[in-house]
């Protein structure tokens, strides 16, 4: 299967990474920086599950050069994602169908948009990586998951085809019957562990050792719950425990995407996140008050 990973940061690289190694023809379709470094140092994983490295990975930064792809998996980050709309109509029109890996939910409208209902599949996968300062993809998380489906029933047979693929890489794959659930599943988990570490500055243990703090978090799940319930999405409370129980099981020294994103000085998904929350409460009249309140203690740190 003829592979486009659009985005190698830390989860496209490492998904394009594991594909590669699992036999898939891997592009990596990315912006002129990160081309020349990955020209320069290759791409490695560093992973507790085993290392890779892709000494000459296949690397454009024009998606014209690329003659033909069955999936395009997009690792963007949100604020990202308007920048590669048109690389991604264009190998959509070549007949590839698009697995966003993105947080959130609101970006599934946008590129349904864009590239028609039937190009884009549901997905989402949960990962703590981060790129070294080589580019190199550290792994640092004892579960590394793709969660993908069909959001209509003819996008049945590509995942099946898919689950085929992914079941031969060396991660956990689960084509999932009701993948807009897992969608909003995993935006209220994200919302809470990021939202709470970036707004601390702090490692998940750290938190969890302040039962005030804490509970926080937990404020944030069931607000999320409430969305999702809005959207038809049934999130049930039984999933905001089981939420919970991955916020205390996960090791100590655990934290966030966007909270390593703070540490570095980069660009934070806030607007993709939190913001699009808050958004969509509006839209239904839902007061989200913990969102809100995490949204402004972030908001100063934003911006790279």
């Amino acid at each position: 299967m003829k592979v486009v990973i659009v985005g190698a940061g830390a989860l496209g690289g490492y998904f394009g990474a594991r594909l590669h190694e699992a036999g898939a023809e891997v592009t990596f379709l990315v912006r002129e920086k990160r081309a020349v470094q990955l020209k320069e140092q290759g791409l490695r994983i560093s992973s507790k599950q085993g290392d890779y490295t892709i000494e000459n990975p296949n690397v454009t930064t024009d998606p014209n050069d690329i003659p033909e792809a069955d999936l395009v998996l997009a690792g963007v980050k949100g604020y990202h994602l308007d920048g590669v709309l048109e690389p991604l109509k264009v190998l959509s029109n070549k007949g590839a169908y698009v697995l966003p890996v993105l947080n959130g939910i609101e970006h599934i409208e946008l590129l349904q948009k864009h590239l028609g209902n039937k190009a884009v599949l549901g997905g989402l996968s949960f990962i703590i990586a981060t790129l070294d300062n080589k580019g190199h993809v550290i792994h640092s998380s004892d579960f590394h998951d793709l969660i993908f489906g069909p959001l209509y029933t003819e996008q049945t047979e590509i995942c099946e085809n898919l689950q085929a693929l992914f079941t031969k890489a060396n991660f956990h794959a689960i084509n999932s019957e009701n993948i807009l659930e897992e969608l909003w599943k995993k935006y209220s988990f994200i919302n809470a562990f990021s939202g709470i570490t970036t707004a601390t500055n702090l490692a998940i243990g750290e938190i969890r050792e302040q039962p005030e703090t804490f509970q926080i978090a937990k404020e944030l799940l069931k607000e999320m719950k409430q969305l999702a319930n809005a959207y038809g999405a049934e999130l049930k409370d039984e999933h905001i425990k089981e939420a919970e129980k991955k916020l205390i099981t996960l090791q100590a020294e655990a934290t966030s995407s966007m909270h390593q994103d703070r540490r570095k000085g980069l660009h934070l998904e806030l607007e993709h996140l939190h913001g699009g929350a808050i958004r969509l409460a509006e839209k239904t009249g839902i007061n989200l008050p913990y969102t809100k309140a995490i949204y402004g203690i972030i908001k100063p740190f934003e911006k790279a």
